[in-house]
């Protein structure tokens, strides 16, 4: 066993060795922080049946709703898929810190939302 834990301790430094790219933020287990894109909710009509889904990261520029940026920019979010049961009209979530994902409910009445800078989309 001790052979075994010695070799893959040796292969994972020598590879995190020749990686230096490889930064500190990419081996976190924790889940990247969404960013905030907006400080109040999102009103959108929404079809009964049809999959939706919200940007739990914060990086999309088609909000509420996600276009693939967390794969660039926020590695370890994913969308989060929903199906409505009839048309609705709802408010979704703008902050993405709701406790209640994907609809609102009134975090961003907080004073760490409140109180914390907006997400600038860049082209990069």
């Amino acid at each position: 066993m001790n052979m075994l834990v010695t070799k893959i301790d040796y292969k994972w430094i020598s590879l995190t060795l020749r990686n230096p790219w490889i930064t500190a933020s990419k081996l976190s287990t924790l889940p990247p922080e969404p960013v905030i894109p907006s400080k109040k909710p999102l009103r959108v009509e929404l079809l009964g049946g049809k999959r939706y889904s919200w940007c739990t990261c914060g990086h999309s520029k088609k909000q509420p709703f996600c276009d693939g940026a967390h794969k660039f920019k926020a590695q370890g979010l994913s969308p989060l898929c929903f199906f409505p049961e009839k048309d609705s009209t709802v408010w979704l979530c703008g902050c993405k810190h709701t406790n209640n994902p994907p609809y609102c409910d009134g975090t961003h009445k907080q004073d760490f939302i409140v109180s914390a800078p907006l997400h600038e989309h860049t082209d990069s």
